[in-house]
């Protein structure tokens, strides 16, 4: 019998080891063809890097000197090889527009839209559980029918255009919140930023009326995303829950007189986690990616506004930073989830 067990365990260890192998193996295969496709995108690039910096003016000599110093004389395999060296040096090139390292321009920026990100996504998640459940439970009713109008204009109506209403009413007419940015221009330059994070930095530097501006400073864009993501995390619940109403141990849950919220809560959230799951980290994700226009219609500092600007300004390194980092992003929320849809639901194991 201890020989049985022994092997049982055994051959469930090989297999979680193979399993992880597999998924390091598929992680190492997205990284390797998510730098692929942004080698691509600046080697296919009508932008000339060398004009960018030399200018219009330059002498032919000029112009190939700095060519050869960028290494675009070479051939491309040759080119991402030399990609790859500098990345594993945590060297990404030097922002044509900013003069600065892309990696720190990156670091100093990454923190702001993953905070607003990151708060609109619980505000969202939870709502659109709630939002969800709710629905689900009272199908077909008046409310279901409200919510489902509610989610489905999040879905239609553009970011942009709805973030230029927020500001004109609750800033500009009501002036029931901050403007654009993070902070007034009273706080802007007496709160050190430690961290990067306009919340807990404010906070940190003890000073109160810094904290509350920082806040209302966040109300308007962190809605906004959250908004957005309650629309898709609700219509998605509610599916999820009416698909699992249907099933066997629903019926028999209902014949021993449970009742339907208590069915939705016991029952059906805990079989519908690892959807749950997934639909939230691919909001989460969407909103790291999304944040481009949000970003730009609040002056908010952060990746999003940083693309913006260099896409206006043709700076290539900078782009390819960025569209680095939010690939990565992307891939490691994404693995995250599969491991902890895996840690929490035994059925799919």
């Amino acid at each position: 019998m201890s020989d049985i067990s022994t092997h049982s365990a055994s051959s469930r260890l090989s297999r979680s080891l193979l399993t992880l192998l597999q998924g390091l193996f598929t992680l190492a295969l997205t990284i390797i063809g998510l730098l692929l496709i942004t080698f691509a995108l600046s080697a296919l690039s009508p932008v000339d890097r060398v004009l960018q910096i030399v200018g219009d003016h330059a002498s032919q000599a000029t112009y190939d000197q700095v060519r050869h110093q960028l290494g675009l004389d070479q051939p491309l395999p040759v080119q991402f090889w030399h990609y790859l060296t500098s990345l594993a040096h945590g060297d990404l090139g030097t922002a044509s527009a900013t003069g600065q390292p892309v990696l720190q321009d990156l670091l100093s920026a990454f923190p702001a839209t993953l905070e607003l990100a990151t708060l609109a996504l619980i505000i969202g998640s939870v709502m659109g559980v709630i939002f969800g459940v709710l629905c689900a439970r009272f199908a077909g009713s008046p409310w279901d029918l409200a919510v489902r109008t509610f989610t489905l204009l999040g879905n239609s109506v553009p970011i942009f255009w709805l973030g230029l209403l927020m500001l004109a009413f609750f800033y500009a007419r009501l002036q029931w919140s901050a403007g654009p940015g993070r902070l007034d221009d009273i706080y802007q330059y007496s709160v050190e930023a430690k961290t990067g994070f306009v919340l807990v930095d404010t906070w940190l530097s003890g000073d109160r009326d810094a904290f509350i501006n920082a806040i209302n400073h966040l109300t308007l864009p962190v809605l906004l995303l959250a908004y957005y993501s309650l629309a898709s995390i609700t219509r998605l619940t509610r599916t999820a829950c009416l698909s699992e109403m249907n099933k066997e141990y629903i019926t028999l849950a209902r014949a021993k007189g449970a009742g339907e919220m208590v069915i939705l809560v016991r029952h059906v959230l805990p079989n519908i986690r690892g959807t749950l799951f997934t639909v939230i980290a691919l909001a989460y994700t969407g909103m790291l990616e999304g944040a481009v226009l949000t970003e730009t219609v609040f002056s908010w500092p952060g990746i999003g506004r940083y693309l913006t600007t260099a896409l206006f300004a043709g700076d290539t390194t900078a782009i390819m930073g960025g569209t680095l980092l939010i690939g990565v992003s992307f891939v490691i929320i994404n693995n995250l989830t599969d491991v902890l849809v895996r840690v929490t639901d035994p059925r799919v194991r």
